[in-house]
């Protein structure tokens, strides 16, 4: 039989209202009897009806994730992170992917918030680097909080809220230092699209690595593309096969790199010992080849689960006795760190430097 909140008080030895408080994480009930309550939900494996819940009263218990990103990794490690704080604390996790380019975002935005009865949003890059949708979810009251990269966080002014901080520059000046140090000195760099804040801040990041190694930046060593397999590929191939070309590539993210290690090994280029190859992020990617990428670990599912944390406190601080939000604003910074795995080594000797051949074909029968 389904387990109900009464049998929940029974075994608590509590009312079922006081159930409801501490399920609502009202501040309202002694940690004795929250305690009880919560080891008897535990016991019997009780699990609200949330759907239930919302539609009973004025307060919502769900919030959404608002994304734009190919990478199907970033987004799996974000809901992870964010599932796990909703869980937590009794609530659901509304998934939103959708284009930031269109349109229609400001329509779909309203409706969101109104139709599905949306206590509060997380919002990923580059949603939450758009001063208009910031400017759409303060009309609509609702509250939000937003991930991006330090880079926009230097350059927007709409700060005052909560907000979840990467700092990409720290992360790619690492990379790029780890190859000085093992000897390189020309280092190519392959980014996404420029559009991205995140862009910016790693490219930043490289550039000052160089300046401060007192390195010449030199810009046909950086090439534009996009955060995909295939631009690692047609970069690398390009940044190659040219006149002087580099013993070192620095990929914008892991999938990037991916492409770079495919388009050296279709060159019969060594990795490492002809060319180092390192990426961003840290994600399934930079495991899954071969040999293993060195690259700058970001931790998703830890800023995804802290994004909902204070997502969550926002929405409680402004509900609960009728207490006004605190207007305080808390700022968690997150840096991407260094792991050295096997696709960097140390530059190639002068005689051994990188030339490139095509790959070789055997003859059989």
């Amino acid at each position: 039989m389904k387990v109900t909140i009464t049998d929940v008080a029974k075994r608590a030895g509590v009312s079922i209202k006081t159930v409801s408080r501490v399920i609502n994480n009202e501040p309202s009930v002694r940690p004795t009897t929250r305690t009880r309550v919560l080891m008897a939900i535990q016991a019997l494996d009780y699990r609200p009806n949330l759907a239930a819940r919302n539609l009973a009263g004025t307060h919502s218990y769900s919030i959404a994730l608002i994304y734009d990103n190919p990478d199907a990794y970033y987004v799996i490690d974000m809901q992870n992170g964010i599932l796990a704080a909703c869980r937590a604390r009794g609530y659901e996790l509304l998934i939103h992917p959708s284009s930031a380019k269109a349109p229609s975002i400001h329509d779909e935005l309203h409706k969101l918030v109104e139709q599905s009865r949306i206590a509060g949003l997380i919002l990923t890059p580059p949603f939450s680097e758009y001063p208009e949708v910031i400017d759409t979810l303060k009309a609509l009251n609702v509250e939000f909080v937003r991930i991006l990269s330090s880079q926009a966080a230097d350059q927007l002014d709409q700060l005052e809220e909560n907000c979840i901080q990467v700092d990409d520059g720290a992360g790619a000046f690492s990379i790029t230092q780890h190859l000085v140090e093992l000897g390189h000195r020309r280092i190519g760099y392959l980014h996404g699209g420029i559009e991205h804040f995140s862009t910016l801040g790693r490219l930043e990041g490289y550039m000052r690595a160089l300046q401060e190694s007192q390195l010449p930046v030199d810009d046909q060593m950086i090439l534009e593309g996009e955060y995909s397999f295939d631009s690692g590929v047609a970069g690398a191939t390009a940044l190659l096969k040219s006149d002087s070309p580099p013993t070192a590539v620095f990929a914008g993210n892991d999938e990037i790199a991916a492409g770079a290690l495919f388009a050296a090994r279709k060159m019969n280029i060594d990795v490492p010992q002809q060319l180092s190859i390192a990426g961003f992020e840290d994600s399934p990617f930079s495991r899954q080849t071969c040999p293993k990428l060195t690259t700058a670990h970001q931790p998703n599912e830890e800023i995804g689960r802290c994004a909902a944390e204070l997502t969550l406190e926002r929405i409680h601080c402004k509900g609960n006795m009728g207490k006004e939000k605190s207007q305080e604003s808390i700022t968690r910074r997150f840096t991407p760190g260094l792991i050295v795995r096997d696709s960097t080594g140390a530059a190639p000797k002068q005689s051994s430097t990188i030339q490139a051949q095509p790959a070789s074909h055997k003859k059989t029968g």
